[in-house]
């Protein structure tokens, strides 16, 4: 059995609240981005620039980010619990699957930081 010790939240239903609610706040981002490039025609650095030296844009990608890395911490999580089990891997499943995790958290922590220092430094 795995405990949820790595998980992001205390149970499978936050998890799975997260996710779905992750992946809301990424559609509507995605939605929003595309319109705009859809009503520039001839998009330019000065046209999108703008749009990311606005407060509530800068809020609204934050957010993104921030719902893109719970996104991808759930997913990462249930991969390696689901596939890396004692089963496959005997009794090293326990220390690669900790290794994955805190890989997948470390390159996760590095691209929100170097997001938020490039979304903040417009």
């Amino acid at each position: 059995m795995v405990t949820s010790i790595t998980s992001l939240g205390r149970n499978g239903l936050y998890d799975w609240l997260v996710q779905r609610v992750s992946a809301v706040v990424l559609l509507l981002w995605f939605l929003y981005v595309a319109f705009f490039v859809a009503t520039h025609a001839s998009l330019t650095y000065d046209d999108w620039r703008g749009l990311f030296a606005q407060t509530s844009m800068r809020i609204f990608t934050l957010a993104a980010l921030l719902s893109l890395c719970a996104h991808a911490w759930i997913g990462m999580w249930t991969i390696s619990t689901d596939y890396f089990t004692s089963g496959l891997l005997g009794s090293k499943a326990t220390t690669i699957r900790l290794l994955f995790q805190l890989a997948t958290l470390a390159v996760l922590v590095i691209y929100l930081l170097w997001c938020v220092l490039i979304l903040w430094s417009i």
